[in-house]
């Protein structure tokens, strides 16, 4: 793994991206009953392996040498939150609850980069290694991930699976185990197959109030 500027100040960024985003018809709790709504800020728990999805400014030393996707035990790490998006031509309005069998880009909140997937060996397990890319949320057709879940909407209290557009593969951890210098940190990377390795459950974050007025055409985030 390569080092690049891990002495970012992410308690402030953070800071000013959850009161940015903290406005009427938004609701800041942990977790709870109720829908995942687009533009929302959360943490995401692998419910097999109860690591938390995460990312950094840590380049993978392999594969394709971007920046690294893992899994971290830890609660309340800055460098586990998340931000629902729509795919570059929009169809995910702030506030609209996310559907079941909907693409969408998880942005990484203090990088800017969204979650990703290519046809690169992952380092430790050899599936398919998960990256995060992009600049300032923008970067191609391989960040879309569909929300694989039961029901019309994506509820906050069910686990869900992640399968990659492009690829068909489904987000997941085995277990495979970083050392320095992220030592600890889990693998996290894709699996064609849907087992209990892929399930999701959203956790801490700020969730966006379900708004009647999200379909009438609001901003995307």
């Amino acid at each position: 793994m390569r080092s690049a500027g891990r002495g970012r100040a992410a308690g402030p960024a953070l800071l000013g991206l959850l009161l940015a985003i903290s406005v009427p018809g938004s609701c800041a709790v942990k977790t709870g009953a109720g829908v995942v709504t687009c533009g929302s800020v959360l943490k995401l728990l692998n419910t097999q392996h109860r690591v938390r999805l995460h990312s950094h400014d840590i380049k993978y030393g392999s594969g394709s040498g971007q920046q690294s996707v893992t899994g971290v035990e830890a609660s309340d790490d800055a460098n586990s939150y998340w931000r629902i998006r729509g795919g570059s031509e929009g169809g995910c309005p702030r506030g609209s609850p996310v559907r079941c069998g909907q693409a969408v880009r998880l942005t990484h909140v203090l990088t800017g980069k969204n979650l990703h997937t290519h046809h690169f060996p992952s380092p430790l397990s050899h599936n398919q290694e998960v990256s995060a890319f992009g600049e300032d949320g923008e970067g191609d057709d391989l960040d879309l991930w569909t929300v694989r879940c039961s029901g019309q909407h994506w509820e906050r209290e069910a686990a869900v699976r992640f399968q990659h557009v492009g690829t068909s593969v489904f987000l997941s951890v085995t277990g495979e185990q970083y050392g320095s210098p992220i030592r600890g940190q889990l693998e996290v990377h894709g699996m064609p197959s849907a087992n209990t390795h892929n399930r999701w459950k959203a956790m801490e974050g700020i969730f966006i109030k379900p708004s009647v007025e999200a379909s009438a055409g609001h901003d995307e985030l």
